[in-house]
């Protein structure tokens, strides 16, 4: 069984078109779209020279799913990137361990 948007998007809220204009506007946290602009950068250079659309395609959904999650769950998205700063600031995590030093425990040399 696979996941479709209905399984995670209430029923209530629309979900954003699968474009990119409609992705950008659903994304309300400022690191997602700072990295949505980055990677549509990447990705379009990219099919510039491959000449393969497959890479925005997959780029678009990969967004598109981000968009459904941030137009669900705003608060969590803000959540979630403000424990990912804490985490690359080295910060502890609630059990009280270095995220470097779960990684190394897990034999992930950083």
């Amino acid at each position: 069984m696979t996941a479709q948007p209905h399984d995670f998007v209430s029923r209530e809220t629309p979900l954003p078109e699968k474009n990119l204009r409609a992705i950008r506007a659903a994304l309300v946290v400022p690191q997602d779209r700072e990295a949505f602009d980055a990677g549509l950068k990447a990705v379009l250079d990219e099919v510039r020279v491959s000449l393969d659309l497959g890479a925005l395609n997959a780029f678009v959904h990969r967004w598109w799913i981000s968009a459904c999650d941030s137009v669900r769950d705003p608060q969590g998205r803000r959540q979630m990137h403000e424990r990912a700063e804490h985490v690359l600031a080295g910060e502890p995590r609630s059990e009280g361990k270095p995220w470097r030093e779960i990684l190394a425990a897990r034999g992930i040399d950083v």
